[in-house]
């Protein structure tokens, strides 16, 4: 498939597919035509990258975490032990946002409790 119907397939924009080829995330095939190639497979591993993004991974932790999902597999291999530092300390960022945003809406929450119920306008007499 094209780019474009990858990008529609994903929801994810031609712009960020790109962007995923020059961090070496994706590797799509190159038709003599120099239109680039994708595979069902690389729907996956575009859903993977955006879960991945989404978890606050950057770029080039991804990169290197995409090789422990072997093919359609969910399921990590093990050989990727030796990131555990890393992907620990992504959850440990993760968690500290969650946190963060949880007291957040603590906060508002309370704000939004606290405040005197705001009458309708009363329309002004002719």
């Amino acid at each position: 498939m094209r780019i474009g119907e990858l990008s529609h397939r994903t929801g994810v924009s031609v712009r960020s597919l790109l962007y995923y080829e020059e961090q070496g995330l994706l590797s799509p095939l190159r038709r003599p035509s120099g239109y680039r190639d994708y595979t069902e497979a690389d729907i996956k591993v575009v859903h993977r990258i955006r879960t991945l993004i989404a978890a606050g991974l950057n770029t080039e932790l991804i990169a290197q975490v995409l090789h422990c999902f072997r093919g359609d597999s969910d399921t990590p291999v093990p050989t990727c032990a030796e990131m555990v530092t890393e992907l620990s300390a992504a959850r440990d960022t993760m968690t500290t946002k969650i946190d963060d945003l949880q007291s957040s809406r603590a906060l508002l929450e309370s704000i939004i409790e606290a405040a005197p119920l705001q009458e309708s306008p009363q329309p002004v007499p002719a």
